[in-house]
């Protein structure tokens, strides 16, 4: 299982709504037609097409929405002051929202777990939050995201972490050298986050 963070781009911030009710989430980018099997080749070719001009950044972006993300991974969606968790579905195309007007056509279905205020998430998530671009990877081992103490029952249903790709140390302890940084911070529930993640993934290791 991975964790995603999406921040809608400028034309889609007015359908986070849309996004909680009807149970999905969409990168935008209409008028390059249904990616389904589409490379990232095949999608900087559409991009081209189009008329987009940063084709290389939006290619990877998009690639990554459709071919990166797997059923069953997290999405976080920013919404006001709070953060909403969702487990993600499948990509999918919908045809009749290919307009300059509407522009949600590529999607992912969402089922949405938990609201959670922002300011109660952890440091890394909230770095990976505050990262530029449309969709980003949170990139370190899951455990230090701490979502489990919102989705504990959800997540005894996930695979292990023995089942996943192994992260390297290198990027483990970039992760610890941020949460030891916030032990030092003057916001104690800053300090309380570090110092939980710490112990929980010194307990996991």
């Amino acid at each position: 299982m991975k964790i995603y963070s999406l921040r809608p781009i400028p034309a889609l911030e007015g359908k986070v709504k849309q996004f909680l009710e009807d149970n999905y989430v969409s990168i935008g980018y209409p008028g390059i037609g249904d990616l389904e099997g589409a490379d990232r080749h095949e999608i900087e070719t559409r991009l081209a097409d189009g008329g987009f001009a940063e084709r290389g950044r939006e290619a990877a972006e998009i690639d990554l929405f459709v071919n990166g993300v797997q059923d069953g991974d997290y999405v976080l969606l920013e919404n006001g002051d709070t953060v909403m968790i969702g487990d993600v579905g499948d990509y999918f195309y919908v045809e009749s929202s290919d307009t300059g007007e509407d522009g949600t056509c590529h999607r992912r279905g969402v089922t949405w777990l938990r609201r959670i205020p922002r300011s109660e998430l952890n440091d890394l998530v909230q770095g990976t939050l505050d990262a530029p671009g449309l969709l980003k990877l949170f990139a370190y081992p899951s455990q230090l995201a701490q979502l489990d103490r919102w989705l504990a029952p959800q997540l005894e249903n996930k695979p292990s972490d023995g089942d996943l790709p192994q992260v390297d140390r290198e990027t483990i302890a970039e992760a610890l050298a941020v949460l030891k940084a916030a032990l030092r911070s003057d916001n104690p529930d800053r300090r309380e986050r570090a110092a939980v993640a710490i112990l929980r993934y010194a307990k996991s290791d």
